[in-house]
């Protein structure tokens, strides 16, 4: 799974002219669902989103999580964060999962972030949806599941 976070000021999802999801302070969250994916993925990125510390402490710091700071999650589904344009100017996305599988994880992961006690908006699946936000910083960050392991350092 990948995904990319964005810290907003607020966000908004609207689908045919409509709003359907909506936060305030907190992070947008663009959320790809890869082909080969599983729930332990989804329970990785919800973890680690949760527990990032990238709101602005005391100090001024980025220092605190989401839930110290009363932060929301607008999650919107993003399977072109799989495109692959390594030939031509057309992306290829057959490493995005089927639509079936990816809503399945999708939503699971929207479920472990609330499970967590975080507010939760989400946009719609499969949907065209015009995203509205206002990052704040900006603060911008990536996440892949796959690159959760870090390589052991060689002694020596």
């Amino acid at each position: 799974m990948r995904a990319v976070v964005q810290r907003v000021s607020e966000a908004r999802v609207e689908v045919a002219g409509q709003t359907v999801g909506a936060i305030g302070q907190g992070v947008l969250v663009l959320l790809g669902v890869g082909r080969g994916d599983t729930p332990e993925d989804a329970a990785y990125l919800a973890r680690k989103i949760a527990g990032l510390r990238i709101f602005a402490d005391e100090e001024g710091k980025m220092n605190l999580s989401l839930a110290q700071v009363g932060g929301e999650v607008l999650v919107v589904s993003q399977f072109t964060l799989y495109g692959d344009l390594r030939r031509g100017h057309r992306p290829s996305f057959t490493q995005a999962a089927a639509p079936e599988e990816g809503r399945r994880l999708y939503e699971h992961f929207c479920d472990l972030l609330s499970q967590q006690g975080l507010h939760v908006e989400t946009g719609v699946f499969q949907a065209h949806m015009a995203v509205h936000l206002v990052n704040d910083g900006p603060v911008t960050l990536w996440l892949d599941s796959s690159e959760r392991y870090l390589p052991r350092r060689l002694s020596g």
